[in-house]
């Protein structure tokens, strides 16, 4: 539009007042930009943390899981194989009647005889497959984990606390005690006689 008294071009009121809004409103921008941009970042970091924590609960909850169901594949069978120890017992008790020398040299009793001893061994070997091993302490230094001592045996022979005899087998099932090994220790040889305090004779 122009002005007729100078001839230049007049601005309208309403697109003058478009015009300083504008820029008021670019003026509040650039002065709040900094602050939009830190509260931008705050909510980038918070989103990442909280990413961050579920990534690793989701992998705790992975390993637990694992954990779990290994335990349930080892263990489950816990009740059952301690139930099936008294039947080992049993057999190595029927084998354990007849002493060597009265064994038969031959015949059905010997048959007989062989049939427990194999079926003993087969009952361990299955046992075994199923994580069920035989703790075999004879020799070995006695551990409170795994053997229950029973009596103690003079054996100047034999460091103290070894294993030397065995009353009842025992069993572990992964890596937990099914059953401790009754033993007997030795105490390492008889103990010396205290000697008698020397006197003076005056």
């Amino acid at each position: 539009m122009t002005n007729p008294k100078n001839g230049h071009d007049e601005v309208p009121i309403d697109e003058a007042n478009q015009t300083a809004e504008g820029a008021e409103t670019e003026a509040t921008l650039a002065d709040a930009g900094p602050a939009l941009l830190e509260a931008a970042r705050a909510e980038a970091r918070d989103m990442k943390d909280r990413m961050l924590r579920t990534l690793a609960e989701m992998e705790n909850l992975r390993k637990r899981t694992e954990r779990e169901v290994a335990d349930a594949r080892t263990y489950g069978a816990t009740a059952f194989a301690r139930d099936m120890l008294n039947v080992a017992d049993n057999m190595r008790r029927a084998f354990e009647t007849l002493p060597d020398e009265t064994r038969p040299a031959d015949g059905p009793l010997k048959a007989f005889v062989e049939g427990i001893d194999l079926t003993e061994r087969e009952l361990l070997k299955t046992l075994e497959k199923h994580g069920v091993k035989k703790i075999e302490p004879d020799g070995q230094k006695f551990d409170p984990n795994l053997h229950q001592a029973m009596f103690e045996v003079p054996n100047a022979e034999l460091p103290k606390g070894t294993v030397v005899q065995t009353v009842q087998a025992g069993f572990v099932i992964g890596e937990r005690v099914l059953r401790p090994a009754l033993v007997g220790v030795s105490t390492g040889g008889p103990k010396a006689a205290p000697q008698p305090a020397s006197s003076e004779e005056g």
